[in-house]
Parts: C-alpha cells; sequence; structure tokens
C-alpha cells in the first residue's frame, strides 16, 4: 500500500465505518475514503442524506452502503457493525464522526440537554468501539478515529456541555491508544476549528446571533476563515491511512491556528 494518504489508492482493500457519515465532515469524509479505495459504511440517523452519499459514492465506482442507526442505542450500534461487516467484510477504520452541540452555560442547559449532547459526543464512541476493536484485533489491527473538538482543549464560552464532552474525547482517545496499541489498533483525535457545516449555522441559532455575523466572528483566526469539511476530511484520510503508520494517542488540531496564541 503507498504511504500517501493524497494518493486515490492510500485505503485500498479497507472498510471504513464513519457514524455521522451523511453530512458534514462526515460526508466530506465518506466520499474522500471512498476516493481513496475504501469501502464506506456510512451510519447515521438522516436516511434521505445518508443514501445520498451511498449513491454519490456508487455512481463514481466506489462501494459503500448506508445503515441508520442512533449511534446511542447499543442495539442499532450492534446491527450496524454487524451488517458492515457482513457485507463489506470486515471493519479496519472506524470514524467516530457524530455529533451535535448545544450552546448554553451550565446554568442554562436542562438536564436533558446534558444527557443528550454526552450520549452522542461520547457513549457512542464507547458503543461502537467495544464492537469494532475485537473485529480490528483478530485482522491484525486498525486505526480508530475520534471527532474532538479545539473546544475540547480550550474552554469556550456558553458551550459547558460541549467542552466536557469533547475534553472527554481528548482523554477517550489517549485511554484506548495505551490499551489497544498491543493490538496493531491505532487510535487518534481530530480537534477542528470552527468548520463550514450545518451545525456551525445551528449554533448560531441557538445563540440568538445572524447567522452571517456569527460566521464572520468564527473567522476571527490567523487563516482569517473558517474551516472546510473537505479539509478535516483530509486530516482524517491521514490519520486512517498508513503515512499515520506510527501515530497514536495524539489531538491533531486542525483550526487555521485558532489555538495557536493559547498555552
Amino acid at each position: 500500500m503507498t504511504t500517501d494518504p493524497t494518493s486515490k489508492g492510500a485505503l485500498a482493500g479497507k472498510v471504513a465505518l464513519i457514524t455521522g457519515g451523511a453530512s458534514g465532515i462526515g460526508r466530506a469524509s465518506a466520499l474522500l475514503f471512498a476516493q481513496s479505495g475504501a469501502a464506506v459504511s456510512v451510519v447515521d440517523l438522516n436516511q434521505r442524506a445518508g443514501e445520498t452519499v451511498v449513491q454519490e459514492i456508487v455512481r463514481k465506482g466506489g462501494k459503500a452502503i448506508f445503515e441508520r442507526a442512533d449511534v446511542t442505542r447499543s442495539d442499532e450500534c450492534e446491527r450496524a457493525v454487524r451488517r458492515t461487516v457482513s457485507e463489506l467484510g470486515g471493519i479496519h477504520v472506524l470514524f467516530n464522526n457524530a455529533g451535535i452541540i448545544r450552546r448554553a452555560s451550565v446554568v442554562e442547559l436542562n438536564e436533558e440537554d446534558w444527557d443528550r449532547v454526552m450520549a452522542v459526543n461520547v457513549k457512542s464512541m464507547f458503543l461502537i468501539s467495544r464492537l469494532v476493536v475485537p473485529i480490528m484485533a483478530a485482522s491484525g489491527g486498525g486505526t480508530i478515529i475520534n471527532m474532538a473538538s479545539g473546544w475540547g482543549l480550550g474552554g469556550g464560552p456558553r458551550a459547558a456541555v460541549y467542552c466536557a464532552s469533547k475534553g472527554a474525547v481528548v482523554l477517550l482517545t489517549k485511554a484506548m491508544a495505551l490499551d489497544h496499541g498491543p493490538q496493531n489498533i491505532r487510535v487518534n483525535c481530530i480537534c477542528p476549528g470552527d468548520t463550514d457545516t450545518g451545525m456551525l449555522r445551528q449554533e448560531a441559532q441557538q445563540l440568538g446571533e445572524r447567522e452571517d455575523r456569527f460566521l464572520a466572528e468564527s473567522a476571527h483566526r490567523p487563516l482569517g476563515r473558517v474551516g472546510k469539511p473537505e479539509e478535516i476530511a483530509q486530516a482524517a484520510l491521514y490519520l486512517a491511512s498508513e503515512a499515520a503508520s506510527f501515530v497514536t494517542g495524539t489531538a491533531l488540531v486542525v483550526d487555521g491556528g485558532g489555538l495557536a496564541g493559547s498555552a
């Protein structure tokens, strides 16, 4: 296999399962992974969008399936993993990408919002990873990528549960890297800055701010803009590929320099 992560064959012969793969960074990653040779299992609650991603991959000559699943439910995670193995032949790359955000301080949050964000952003990674790790170990290894955030390394205003969840992802990643390195399973996380996705626009709505103003403020970083989903997908491809064969336990910051001035 080539070690060039930009090569169309970087993931040739691999099977990748991507949660939250119907939109945003997940969609961009599904398309890029397929272009790089992987068979892709797109897991998401949005059936129409997920099937559209699969159709686009297949139309371009790739192989993909869609499984509608709530990744906070163990039975639905089991179904998605089982079908992926049955139809695609295994799982070599797991991208735990599904995530949501609630912009609020601890006094503004309700218990339901806290539980939902922690379930989608953290518990889902536990539920799917515990199923996939034995599959990877039995086939000689694999790579797991967890979606964290710049706000998992540094706090942000009115984002208490989101920051808590993403901080948990960073340390979950490190713990998993320690546990499963001996099984030749690499575990890393990506910490993006603000990225031009539907979730970023949801933040503006949750905060009651004008979308154009919110996006302009989000661009206040050394590179002077927000990220593109395709740029974060490139980071995921790097971590999934043999180009990152000696990289595990790391939190890869991809944020246009947003955290560059932090301690």
